[in-house]
């Protein structure tokens, strides 16, 4: 039944859409936004438009950016030689806030999950292999003698695991000569990145122990 009339109605059904809201949710967003002044309003809309419009995938490394390069990637200050595997832009953003990595990041955008229908084709592992072998080339040229790094930081899911054993994998089958660590057990079983707080998420990185 309609209790409020047909635009209230659509906007609450359009806010319903957006991941973790349901029907009292949307309820609540959708009365506040009426309230709002109409010059905000106009400006969430502005940003949720341009937002949509402007924000792709990084070049380098496939978070959402605004820019064809993003910040993390374009840093000269970061090492390019070390690169952190996580599933989302989220658990970037995560890893970000212990200021405690100064390497650069690939963003898969999911992982491996058959009963979901998720195969290694569905997230951004073929970019990450082109990065990889990049990465081997430009050392060949350099002659440098730095160790690269791979570190795995999927979460520590069914899913996550699976991930991280497809790309240790794929790195072995490629013959490259880069070393792939996995982040350490300090990340709870079952537990996603992004909301594990910044000392586990330290700790766990700093205790990362090499995949074989």
């Amino acid at each position: 039944m309609d209790y409020y009339g047909s635009n209230i109605q659509r906007l609450i059904e359009a806010l319903k859409v957006l991941p973790g809201v349901g029907t009292k949710s949307a309820q609540r967003m959708a009365f506040h936004i009426t309230a709002m002044p109409e010059e905000e309003v106009r400006a969430l809309a502005d940003a949720i438009t341009n937002a949509r419009k402007n924000v792709h995938f990084c070049k380098v490394c496939q978070t959402v950016t605004d820019d064809e390069i993003c910040p993390i990637c374009r840093s000269k200050r970061r090492d390019h030689r070390q690169i952190m595997v996580v599933e989302t832009s989220r658990d970037l953003a995560a890893y970000e806030k212990t200021g405690h990595y100064e390497g650069v990041y690939h963003v898969l955008h999911g992982s491996i999950s058959p009963m979901l229908g998720i195969g290694p084709n569905d997230i951004r592992l073929k970019e990450l292999l082109t990065r990889l072998q990049n990465l081997d080339e430009e050392k060949a040229d350099e002659g440098s003698m730095t160790e690269s790094e791979l570190i795995v930081a999927t979460s520590a899911t069914v899913e996550g695991e699976s991930t991280a054993m497809y790309i240790l994998k794929l790195v072995k089958t490629l013959e490259l000569p880069i070393k792939v660590t996995r982040i350490a057990s300090g990340v709870p079983v079952g537990g996603d990145i992004e909301n594990i707080d910044e000392v586990t998420l330290e700790r766990a990185l700093r205790g990362r122990t090499e995949l074989k």
